[in-house]
């Protein structure tokens, strides 16, 4: 894509374009090797605050140009310690609740309803008790197994992380905010067909079954689930689709977008010439701008944070560009920051399995979340 976007605006504009693609896992290596070269690269991603780490020193300070003027959002920027935006995240996956609109609908209520936590649970409490006389129930089944439970020791934790405010320096975890992963967890394992006492064996693949073939409204994942509802598997009418925030009980919670984030962000290289850092911009400029590079963006990329920004096939993605435009907050990925990810998570979900089967208590679970949280942070940085 970027190869063809290239020669099409080398035939536009006379400035060639050279693209190098590095080989999967390899960006790094390939990088440092480039940028050691006589002709470096005059732009290149910088995804993370490790990757500014390892090259700000190469990185212009992208404030007040021309592309960083378009950007609907900075919550996917970054900054170097002097604080200068040094890379500019510019699209991005989104997660929350995925909801059937016409289950919704046929169940009597409509998206309207839905603001925060409580019309959330009201709507989804009346389906639930109607659910035999309906057909369907509220909430696909919240699987523990391992193909499914990232959903809730990953995204859904992230929700308590994002309002607590964590960051790549926090040693330590409060969990002051806890109280909002117990209410929804809570209703995801009341309001749902699954057998809490069962969900230690649900998997990832009966969760999205549930939903897709129209035994639940309510089913949390990401944007990326679309082409999988949509696909020959289910074929789900995209008409009948959209994504939510995960409603907690958070304070100012309807000014909720979803929850985003990404490590695909865009550098300009400080050290080539003045004409090289220009010539790289304008590109910049015209593919968040034009017909031909917003539509390229739209069906490879995903949502992109741009005013320009075209309309995808894939709905989700234009609930979380909509959601932003709307200037709804972004619950940016806090769980990025989670230390020993594998063995922090593992900990979750097994204190979630036993509470959730009536083996073990909310306080395990608050244990697991914020006293592994400290414990696994001094493991991994001494």
């Amino acid at each position: 894509a970027w190869q063809d976007l290239a020669k099409t605006y080398t035939e536009k504009t006379g400035v060639e374009v050279k693209v190098v693609t590095a080989a999967s896992g390899q960006y790094d290596t390939m990088l440092t090797s480039e940028l050691d070269k006589s002709a470096p690269p005059t732009m290149f991603q910088v995804g993370n605050l490790g990757a500014v780490n390892s090259y700000g020193e190469f990185c212009y300070n992208l404030e007040g140009t021309d592309v960083y003027n378009q950007m609907t959002t900075h919550d996917f920027d970054l900054k170097n310690a002097d604080g200068e935006t040094v890379s500019i995240g510019y699209c991005y996956e989104a997660f929350g609740i995925i909801v059937n609109k016409a289950l919704l609908t046929q169940a009597g209520h409509s998206l309207d309803e839905i603001t925060d936590f409580a019309s959330l649970k009201a709507v989804a409490d009346d389906i639930h008790a109607r659910a035999s006389e309906l057909g369907f129930d509220a909430f696909s089944s919240a699987g523990l197994d391992g193909s499914s439970s990232w959903r809730f020791s990953g995204h859904l934790a992230n929700m308590p992380l994002f309002y607590e405010g964590v960051n790549a320096d926090s040693a330590t975890i409060t969990g002051q905010y806890l109280d909002l992963y117990k209410n929804i967890w809570d209703l995801y394992i009341t309001d749902s067909a699954a057998d809490a006492s069962q969900l230690s064996t649900k998997t990832g693949d009966e969760s999205r079954a549930e939903f897709g073939t129209g035994k639940a409204v309510f089913f949390q994942n990401g944007t990326w689930e679309f082409a999988n509802l949509t696909g020959d598997d289910f074929k789900m009418n995209p008409d009948d689709l959209t994504m939510i925030p995960i409603y907690c009980g958070a304070e100012n919670e309807q000014n909720a977008g979803l929850a985003c984030g990404t490590e695909n962000c865009w550098a300009v290289n400080a050290k080539v010439s003045e004409a090289d850092q220009k010539a790289s911009l304008d590109f910049l400029y015209w593919v968040v701008t034009s017909d031909e590079g917003t539509k390229m963006m739209a069906e490879q990329f995903g949502p992109i944070p741009f005013k320009n920004a075209k309309e995808s096939s894939n709905v989700f993605f234009n609930d979380a560009n909509r959601l932003m435009s709307e200037g709804k907050y972004t619950v940016t990925w806090a769980f990025n920051y989670t230390p020993n990810v594998d063995t922090w998570r593992a900990g979750v979900v097994s204190a979630l399995t036993a509470y959730s089967a009536g083996n073990g208590s909310w306080d395990d679970v608050v244990t697991a979340f914020v006293q592994g949280w400290a414990a696994q942070w001094a493991l991994q940085n001494g």
